[in-house]
């Protein structure tokens, strides 16, 4: 009889250890709303901040092409998304692909890169350093390489 308690026992732990590795996973990757738009990723709080970049300026989130999901940053889409990221070709510029998490406002892509770094409609600031990671969204002429 105690072999099969110890049985039981091992099933118990193994269970519980699963369930709670479960609701960890669930939890690492949350969604949040803006004005009825859905952000995925590791979201921190209700502007977008995630776990990579929470600065009081990282304030927007970025539709992804590959799949039309906008997520706080590159890392977090590569986190949790199945599939490779697309790059937005110029000749889409003029989509509405980047979120002002502080009031919901979408940008186009150009408008975006033409806003110094301001939200057109409550002036917000966004984080002017995401420029040096255009390249991961966007197609650009001189886009950097990382290996």
């Amino acid at each position: 009889m105690a072999p099969n308690l110890l049985i039981l026992f091992c099933f118990a732990l193994v269970g519980s250890s699963y369930l709670q590795a479960q609701e960890t996973a669930t939890q690492a990757y949350k969604t949040i709303q803006i004005d009825g738009i859905d952000i995925f990723g590791k979201s921190i709080d209700n502007q977008t901040r995630c776990v990579h970049w929470h600065s009081p300026l990282d304030v927007i989130a970025i539709k992804f092409k590959c799949c039309d999901k906008y997520y706080p940053c590159f890392s977090c889409h590569e986190e949790e998304a199945a599939h490779p990221h697309q790059v937005w070709p110029k000749a889409q510029f003029d989509e509405k692909a980047i979120l002002c998490g502080v009031c919901g406002h979408e940008l186009s892509i150009q408008d975006y890169m033409n806003s110094n770094n301001t939200c057109s409609n409550c002036q917000a600031s966004f984080n002017p350093g995401c420029s040096n990671h255009y390249y991961l969204y966007f197609e650009m002429e001189d886009a950097k390489q990382k290996d």
